[in-house]
């Protein structure tokens, strides 16, 4: 049993305060309202704690995971569908989540429909849950009639978009281990091998070559500071991670991601994927021309594709087709997105164009990372093999010197 604070409006209209102890918010709200009271807001007692309290604490350091955001929407999208009133549905989701966090987003969004606030505007109050393109999609579909159907292409959206990215990450997946793995053994053959050979060639008391001179020094290195070094690739890797988040850091990393080989057309397709897709969903929804660049200026991530999509808002204020912004930009955007676009916008059929567009480059981008292991392959076992061969030839030449003078 929980123990709730309500506020309601009685038969004569009168506001009252109470609090009242139930199984849970959704039997509490019946009993209220099976005494002819109208509901205004329903809190766990918990909730009115200081800000340091653990829901609170919950709220602010827990973020709501891609796939329960997609699956809340979908359902709720679908219950509307059904005919279930808006509060009734989110009723049933808030009991539903398992996620504490989530489920006190979901109560204040609930708190909030009850106070006569629209579905969009709750949506507003969570700019870390929901996005601009959500709100913005919910919003046409308040005022459209077709709230179901907005939320349904916003799941839609969200999901095209989650896949993705979660195959991106899989294909990235096999290189990183790889890596990793190497960088473990070669640290352990610093520390353990490389100091035997080490004892063996001052036995031999030979002049040594500057590679391996150069191997000895990092293995000393590492074996007499191993606690600082790793300390030192903490730090940089928190470094790095800093830069990135700054204007000029990230500014410099997308910069890499779009001219790294092999990997840069697929960076590429993927930004135009997300693109066409985010406009696509918008324009079919019903949003204007600037207000769907503008909200898909903030959903894409990389800054270069962010400048296009600003100078894109200016042009099609001046009345300059949205085409163009693809056209002009080639090394961004491919050549036939721009084209097709543009047939689009000559048929009337901009929206159906932009989605075939998002669709044929997701696919793209679907293939190429099946194929992302086999391809990047070769330029491991370069990089390994060019790692391995200057360990080896560093610490036989000695050996090779010596046998020689014999």
């Amino acid at each position: 049993m929980t123990k709730y604070h309500y506020k309601i409006k009685n038969v004569d209209g009168e506001i009252e305060e109470g609090e009242a102890i139930a199984e849970d918010r959704f039997s509490l709200a019946n009993d209220i309202r099976n005494l002819g009271k109208t509901i205004i807001t329903i809190e766990k007692m918990e909730e009115k704690k200081g800000m340091f309290s653990k829901s609170s604490s919950i709220v602010l350091f827990r973020r709501v995971k891609l796939h329960d955001k997609i699956l809340f929407i979908r359902n709720l999208g679908s219950m509307i569908g059904s005919g279930l009133p808006l509060s009734r549905a989110l009723t049933v989701l808030e009991r539903q989540t398992k996620k504490e966090g989530f489920k006190q987003v979901i109560q204040k969004i609930l708190t909030g429909i009850t106070k006569g606030d629209a579905l969009s505007d709750s949506f507003e109050k969570h700019p870390k849950v929901f996005s601009s393109l959500e709100i913005a999609m919910v919003r046409v579909g308040e005022e459209s009639g077709n709230l179901a159907e907005s939320l349904d292409s916003i799941a839609i959206q969200l999901e095209k978009s989650y896949n993705l990215r979660k195959k991106v990450k899989s294909a990235m997946m096999y290189p990183s281990i790889i890596m990793g793995v190497m960088t473990i053994i070669g640290g352990l053959m610093f520390v353990f091998v490389v100091p035997a050979l080490t004892a063996t060639f001052e036995d031999l008391d030979t002049e040594l070559p500057q590679s391996t001179q150069l191997i000895i020094t990092m293995s000393n290195i590492l074996k007499e500071h191993s606690i600082l070094v790793v300390i030192g690739l903490i730090l940089f890797g928190i470094g790095l991670r800093m830069f990135g988040k700054t204007k000029v850091g990230k500014r410099t990393f997308d910069f890499i991601s779009l001219n790294i080989p092999v990997i840069s057309l697929m960076v590429k397709e993927y930004n135009t994927a997300q693109t066409t897709r985010t406009l696509a969903s918008l324009l079919s929804s019903g949003v204007g021309m600037v207000q769907t660049i503008t909200i898909t200026q903030q959903v894409v991530q990389n800054s270069y594709y962010k400048d296009v999509l600003s100078t894109s808002i200016e042009d099609v204020q001046k009345g300059v087709p949205l085409s163009e912004s693809f056209v002009k930009n080639e090394k961004l955007y491919p050549i036939v997105a721009g084209e097709l676009i543009q047939v689009g916008e000559e048929t009337g059929q901009l929206s159906d164009m932009l989605q075939k567009v998002a669709s044929y480059y997701e696919n793209e981008v679907e293939t190429k990372t099946k194929d992302l292991s086999t391809i990047i392959e070769p330029f491991l076992m370069v990089i390994i093999g060019t790692a391995v061969g200057f360990f080896a030839l560093a610490m036989i030449t000695p050996m090779y010197s010596v046998m020689n003078t014999l």
